[in-house]
């Protein structure tokens, strides 16, 4: 969710990437900074804050020169500080990058082996050095870079600017959007259309594993393989730009897609500058004295809230209770001397919710709000609070605030159980390591999107839809109906899949499709026991699994996906893109209004 630009212009860059950047501001930052070329030499501009105070360094120290790059930057790897801000250089190139590099670690140790040194903290400078490293070896900076990219193990968007080549800017996405657009004999790209906005409407979208090389009005794509491809220029209107719904045909599909990037950013909030712990407000809770941790939501958040009960319970070993925020109060529940009640809200004005909020509060409750809109009311009211960073969501129905929800309340999981000793510093990295990786594996399951269109548009033909899973699943297969409930009508139910013989197996014919949601983890021979219930009786299992899982099945069921292997630890995570994708390609096969569903609203602000 950082902001990135860069042009090759026909007057002065800094100006314009400062004022692209603006533009980028409703996406959060930290620092930001600019590097231009100068007489065809590097030299750079960085500060922490805001962009008045980049803004006050360029006034000082002018950049003259036309081609640069540009960066907004919310931490992610170390703190937000001048050395941490991009763009990051070594010797004759410049990057700006968002995302995470999953590797980088390695990487700088090998770099480190070979003698190059480190100024900052962060994972982005690795990549300049590694680009550095590539030239030293006699490289052009097209071959560089290519081989960079090929190195490189996680999500990222990324501009390359290089010593003595003003002509030439090679950007490359991976999970995070990119876009280029034209000008007369000029040359821009940025994170998403409206930071373009003022100097084009000629624009072209990169597509994921797309890198590309700029030259002044040109571009030359690869695709993840390397080989040259085309990709469609537009020409829109300045508002359709400026709704930035990018290349996507609905915000909710251009959320969807945000989601690796808008992980990526919250990780960066929740995890320590060393990378080796979880950080928050909520650390200056005793948590060693809490004898039970009581969730609230509503809608979407609630299901997050099942997700949050089941690492709770077993990573930190604290009980929880989850409450529907409109039963809540009513049923006058006790609440334990010492408790904390976690509120969970993406606009934090749910109305249910914050009625919530006050009656905890009112029982001596500490309180904490976990929203996405941090000048809400909860988050006024509440005593803490823990921000989801997903950046604004248009879309009726939540997709990147679901994983946001999702993983802010794993992440408080891993804080808790530190604190109760329930894990000790080794099973903390390894915690931390594993939530890393959530956006890689995010963004290779936005690759299997064509899958799910197809498969959803099969089920769009149906009257009736039921999803299934066990343990972590559970709560996506909750998930999976509302979404599908809540922008195509349909009328679909998600149970445990357990409990498929207790009553639910009575709607199980050959018109009803079944969707399960099946990761290899310990329930699979559970849920293959359930699904071959279902199946004897004709139902029809469209089965949402890893490698192993389809394996198992295979031959059984009536279509499937291979979906990315996770540890089922942060299955939901990546199988809530899963449902997203059923959701959206159902609703499109059927012409409802996907942003906008009727009934609903985005935020419910009376009881």
């Amino acid at each position: 969710m950082c902001g990135i630009v860069g042009v090759i212009a026909n007057q002065p860059a800094a100006s314009i990437l400062l004022s692209s950047l603006q533009r980028l501001e409703y996406r959060g930052y930290d620092s930001a900074g600019l590097a231009v070329l100068e007489g065809g030499v590097l030299d750079r501009r960085r500060a922490a804050g805001k962009l008045s105070a980049l803004a006050q360094v360029l006034a000082d120290r002018p950049l003259p020169g036309t081609t640069g790059i540009g960066h907004t930057r919310w931490a992610t790897h170390g703190g937000p500080t001048e050395a941490n801000a991009h763009p990051h250089r070594s010797g004759p190139v410049a990057v700006v990058h968002n995302g995470i590099i999953e590797n980088y670690l390695e990487l700088k140790h090998e770099l480190s082996a070979a003698g190059y040194s480190f100024e900052s903290q962060t994972d982005s400078e690795v990549i300049a050095t590694l680009c550095a490293s590539m030239l030293a070896r006699g490289l052009d900076p097209q071959d560089a870079a290519a081989a960079t990219i090929a190195r490189l193990r996680g999500a990222y968007a990324l501009c390359f600017l290089f010593d003595g080549r003003p002509d030439l800017l090679i950007c490359a996405r991976r999970g995070s959007p990119l876009v280029v657009g034209f000008g007369e004999g000029e040359i821009f790209v940025g994170s998403d259309a409206i930071a373009l906005a003022p100097m084009t409407n000629r624009i072209c979208y990169l597509e994921e594993g797309d890198w590309a090389v700029l030259t002044r009005g040109d571009i030359r794509i690869h695709d993840a393989s390397g080989h040259p491809v085309l990709r469609p220029v537009q020409t829109v209107a300045l508002d359709s730009i400026l709704a930035d719904k990018g290349q996507h045909r609905h915000f909710m599909a251009k959320e969807i897609h945000e989601q690796p990037g808008v992980v990526a950013r919250a990780l960066g909030a929740w995890i320590s500058d060393d990378r080796s712990r979880i950080t928050c407000a909520a650390e200056t809770i005793d948590w060693r004295a809490v004898p039970r941790l009581t969730l609230i939501a509503c809608g979407t958040a609630f299901y997050a809230a099942h997700v949050a009960k089941i690492w709770m319970e077993r990573v930190a070993r604290l009980p929880v209770e989850i409450e529907i925020a409109s039963e809540f109060r009513y049923r006058e529940p006790p609440l334990p001397e010492g408790g904390v009640t976690l509120l969970v809200s993406q606009s934090g004005e749910t109305a249910d919710t914050l009625a919530a909020l006050r009656h905890a509060k009112a029982c001596g409750q500490t309180t904490i709000g976990l929203v996405n809109v941090t000048s809400s009311t909860i988050a006024r009211e509440a005593d803490m609070i823990l921000p989801l960073l997903a950046g604004p969501e248009i879309g009726v129905a939540s997709t990147k605030a679901f994983t946001a929800m999702v993983l802010g309340l794993q992440a408080l999981s891993v804080m808790v159980a530190r604190q109760r000793g329930a894990i000790d510093a080794a099973r903390e990295q390894a915690l931390v390591d594993l939530l890393s990786t959530a956006p890689r594996l995010l963004a290779e399951t936005l690759a299997l999107e064509p899958q799910f269109e197809a498969l959803a548009h099969e089920i769009a033909q149906a009257e009736d839809a039921i999803f299934l899973g066990r343990g972590l699943m559970y709560p996506l297969a909750l998930e999976g109906a509302l979404k599908l409930k809540e922008i195509t009508y349909m009328h679909a139910e998600g149970y445990a899949a357990g409990e498929i013989k207790h009553g639910p197996i009575a709607l199980v014919d050959d018109t009803t499709p079944i969707i399960a949601l099946a990761p290899h983890d310990a329930l699979h021979d559970k849920l293959a026991s359930n699904l071959r219930e279902v199946i004897g009786r004709q139902g029809r299992v469209a089965l949402i699994g890893d490698a192993e899982a389809i394996r198992d099945l295979k031959g059984e069921v009536w279509r499937s996906v291979v979906m990315p292997a996770v540890d089922p630890l942060i299955a939901p995570l990546i199988y809530a893109v899963a449902v997203q994708f059923i959701a959206y390609h159902a609703a499109v096969a059927k012409g409802t209004d996907v942003d906008q569903p009727r009934n609903l609203a985005k935020s419910v602000t009376v009881e």
